[in-house]
């Protein structure tokens, strides 16, 4: 039995050499045993994680042949509709990874799935950190590093789409420039620094991927390690229930459990974007030709991402403002600064600020590990719907050619509704969203108050009919109570009249206003222990006349 326990000398002998020179064994040993909760919605961070994985090697791969020139060359591959034509040497050579390096287009798509599910994953895993309060103290921080990789993943993304300089790469980069040089001031400086000159330029896919491949991913990698280490600092939150609260973490440890659930995970993403690399084609360069200035192409979309963008150009009408007369040196291009800054501004700023905005206007300090469900908090989750209906509304009009066309609708009319809809769609979500968290609430109520629906239906001794009710089990009644009221500033007056520090003045007002529509217990729940027909269920649990019918 003592050899079956006996460490294996190849493991021992490494392992006690690091030891004694690293002393780190100890601090292993009770990080490896670290409990990670089992929630399946807190594996959506690691979509994002396990894609920016595969980007950086199969970006490591494509760096091998990718030549970053835009040198006319006349194209000799093997690719014969483009044989002879000049075109630079980007675009040349992304034609020669996808024609003529073996498994150069398998990775070329694996690196483009990646990349957009990458981003994906970064949003849907802060729709969910926002939904359930896991921003709250102490992970202010930690949220804010998230929306800056989020920023810093749009970046990547559009420097990374503009680097094979095809025709659609580069209609693109021609927005890009149009919103770079429509900057007062530091457009013009802006625009020369990227392109090396005026547009098109000779430098700008030297310089984009310097950016794409160096700085931006250096940046990422960074600030995920750092977002790593203080959730691994910090604890992870979970989800209310059982033998849960802010001082313990209910789950299964690092090792084995989690590292084999992240392993399992990480070869089902490589697998996912390998099928779709395989099987879906994406970004099919060769159709659609070098870029050239004067050429534009038909239908041509950004990438799911950029939509928001290409939306809120295409349905902004045609402001500017000329501060000196007819002076294009005094002319404010509103009509693209206003789309490129605008809705940007309010996604990312609002993301950044709103754990600070809420605590300011709850008065909450408290630290909090366990996150709340969406409908518990109805004014947070209703602003997260409007804000996912801005951004939906914004996404689906940079189509709107394309919606057109295939519906045989007027483009106008397209446009007119999408401004419309930008003012009148969040604030419809809004009303929806909070209606329906108040009725889950009510749901919620229902359940620990009178029980659930057990399927048996029985008829009373004065002929009326009856379903039973039977208790909820102990893990949803305990998570259903894990609702806490949201909390609220003290905005009531003393018996003298005076308001409490704090909540004097204007601004004072405005926060006690606002506190109490946002905090406060909106749909109690009760502790109701008896349902409506006890008196009948006691009497017939004594005997009587009694039919049962079960379904």
């Amino acid at each position: 039995m003592s050899d079956l326990k006996a460490v294996p000398k190849a493991i021992a002998g490494p392992s006690n050499f690091l030891d004694e020179r690293l002393g780190g064994a100890n601090a292993l040993k009770r990080n490896l045993r670290k409990v990670f909760p089992d929630h399946w919605s807190f594996l959506l961070g690691e979509i994002a994680l396990y894609s920016f994985i595969i980007l950086l090697l199969t970006g490591t791969f494509l760096t091998f042949w990718f030549k970053p020139s835009m040198m006319e060359v006349a194209y000799d591959g093997s690719y014969a509709p483009l044989k002879g034509v000049m075109m630079s040497e980007a675009y040349a050579s992304a034609l020669d990874i996808s024609f003529d390096v073996r498994g150069g287009l398998l990775m070329r798509q694996m690196h483009h799935w990646a990349a957009l599910l990458f981003v994906a994953g970064m949003m849907v895993h802060a729709l969910r950190v926002f939904f359930t309060g896991a921003y709250r103290k102490p992970r202010e921080i930690n949220w804010i590093i998230g929306v800056l990789l989020l920023t810093l993943a749009l970046a990547e993304g559009l420097t990374g789409y503009s680097l094979p300089d095809d025709l659609l790469s580069g209609a693109g980069l021609r927005i890009t420039e149009g919103v770079a040089i429509s900057l007062p001031l530091v457009g013009t400086y802006i625009t020369f620094f990227l392109f090396g000159g005026e547009y098109p330029g000779e430098a700008v896919i030297s310089r984009f991927y310097s950016l794409h491949i160096l700085l931006i991913p250096g940046i990422i990698l960074a600030l995920v390690t750092a977002h790593m280490v203080l959730m691994w600092v910090q604890k992870h939150t979970q989800m209310p229930g059982k033998g849960r609260g802010n001082q313990n973490v209910v789950g299964a440890p690092f090792y084995p459990a989690f590292m084999a659930k992240a392993g399992a995970y990480f070869l089902f993403t490589l697998g996912v974007i390998s099928g779709l690399a395989t099987f879906t084609q994406i970004n099919p360069i060769w159709l659609f030709g070098p870029y050239t200035p004067a050429d534009v192409s038909a239908g041509s979309q950004p990438d799911f991402y950029m939509g928001f963008l290409e939306g809120a150009l295409r349905i902004m009408p045609a402001w500017e403002i000329n501060l000196f007369g007819t002076s294009h040196a005094g002319t404010l291009p509103l009509s693209v600064i206003i789309p490129a800054l605008v809705p940007m501004g309010i996604i990312m700023t609002g993301l950044a600020l709103y754990p600070f905005l809420e605590r300011w206007v709850t008065g909450d300090n408290r630290e909090h590990h366990v996150a709340d469900r969406p409908r518990n908090n109805p004014h947070r989750t209703s602003i997260g719907m409007a804000a996912i209906t801005f951004y939906g509304v914004l996404w689906l009009l940079g189509a709107n050619d394309e919606i057109a066309a295939n519906f045989h609708v007027s483009l106008n009319h397209t446009t007119y509704a999408g401004r419309v809809l930008i003012f009148v769609g969040p604030a419809l979500a809004y009303l929806i969203t909070y209606r329906i968290c108040l009725g889950l609430q009510r749901s919620d109520q229902a359940i620990i108050s009178h029980g659930v629906e057990s399927g048996v239906i029985k008829r009373l001794p004065h002929g009326e009919f009856i379903e039973v009710h039977t208790p909820p089990s102990e893990d949803i009644e305990a998570h259903m109570r894990g609702k806490e009221p949201v909390p609220m500033l003290p905005v009531d007056e003393d018996s003298s009249g005076i308001p409490p520090k704090g909540m004097r003045g204007p601004v004072g007002k405005l926060r006690g206003r606002m506190s109490k529509a946002y905090g406060g217990e909106k749909i109690p729940i009760d502790d109701g222990h008896g349902h409506e027909h006890e008196d009948e269920h006691a009497a017939i649990g004594s005997g009587g006349d009694e039919r049962s019918i079960t379904h």
